[in-house]
């Protein structure tokens, strides 16, 4: 059995979402797992797993745009801290000594499995921006450079890559692997049904979208982000509860959302037709909108008026009949590829150099 530094992303619940089910896996086959995370992923991680919180970058938006100024400031004021909890982090390598090293997209495990010589993969769905061909719309080529060298920097040199997505591509090299989008027991266990809401999920307060939202009447949205508990007009404002929002999802009739990966990966699952909002200065968001709409799964939508939430509305009925033909996500793919790479070159990682 190996002994694994899983380092995990702690912006946004996707990240950990993952990890708890890839953690789950591989403490149930044996192996030895420390977590490595912060923020959000330290607080969804932490009651599971054996996890050491470190210091980690985040993204500071306003009204669903990022934010540069904002970003910069909170990422500078979380140096002195950070300086700290990557000298725990290092003494973690050194007492523990892993077998390899596992990243969700978290840099610091990441560079730390260079800076010792350990086999590191990556299991995200930020690696399909860098090993996998895709079609780009021509006024996004010069985010997508731009997203490609800064995945580059996060997760230098990875030994293998697992690859997450709803859509697929031709891979770049023989040292990756595509797999579908996972999906949470939690949402597995779901029965979805059709109901009168719409959800609306936002972050960092998208005024500008409940406002447009307040002149569709007769539409019933209940909107998770704010965590509020009220009732403006037809917006139902619905505190944090994830049993709440979940079942929220599963009753649905459409979802109108960030163009976050995990949710839309779990709406496409329940086949949840999606509207959605690619954050300004987010490249993945508007990869991940893009696809959605030319797959027909769902609508992007870069800018919360009238006229283009009409035409989504309008439009259900023939996304519903798409999506009744969507079978992209899965969880048996993904733990059957981690336990290969385990089981077939455990002799390797013990005596791995790079």
């Amino acid at each position: 059995m190996a002994k694994i530094i899983y380092g995990v992303s702690g912006e946004g619940s996707g990240h950990s979402s993952r990890a708890k089910l890839i953690g789950k896996h591989l403490v149930d086959k044996g192996h030895e797992v420390k977590i490595v995370s912060y923020d959000r992923g330290y607080q969804n991680l932490r009651d599971a797993f054996d996890v050491l919180e470190i210091v980690g970058l985040s993204i500071a938006s306003i009204d669903n745009k990022v934010s540069i100024l904002k970003t910069l400031m909170e990422n500078i004021a979380k140096l002195p801290n950070g300086t700290r909890a990557f000298n725990r982090l290092r003494e973690l390598f050194k007492t523990f000594q892993p077998d390899c090293v596992f990243t969700d997209f978290e840099p610091c495990t990441a560079y730390l499995a260079n800076h010792y010589d350990l086999p590191l993969v990556s299991l995200d769905n930020q690696h399909r921006m860098r090993y996998m061909e895709y079609q780009c719309p021509d006024n996004l080529k010069k985010e997508a450079l731009l997203t490609e060298t800064i995945i580059r920097g996060m997760v230098p040199k990875p030994w293998y890559s697992l690859i997450t997505t709803f859509h697929q591509g031709k891979l770049k090299n023989n040292h990756c692997s595509v797999v579908p989008a996972l999906i949470r027991p939690n949402v597995i266990d779901l029965k979805p049904s059709k109901g009168e809401h719409i959800l609306v999920y936002v972050t960092s307060g998208f005024d500008s979208l409940l406002e447009n939202l307040k002149a569709f009447s007769r539409e019933t949205f209940y909107v998770y982000g704010y965590n509020e508990d009220k009732q403006e007009d037809n917006l139902h404002f619905r505190p944090f509860s994830e049993d709440g929002f979940l079942q929220d999802l599963a009753t649905s009739k459409a979802v109108i959302a960030t163009a976050g990966f995990t949710l839309i990966s779990e709406a496409l699952y329940l086949a949840k037709p999606y509207l959605a909002f690619p954050m300004q200065g987010q490249f993945e968001q508007h990869l991940n909108a893009y696809m959605l709409d030319k797959h027909g799964l769902g609508k992007q939508c870069l800018s919360p008026d009238f006229t283009s939430i009409s035409a989504f509305l309008y439009q259900l009925p023939d996304i519903e009949n798409n999506l009744s033909q969507y079978s992209g996500c899965g969880n048996t793919e993904m733990v059957n590829k981690i336990d290969g790479l385990l089981d077939n070159n455990m002799a390797m990682l013990k005596t791995f150099k790079r």
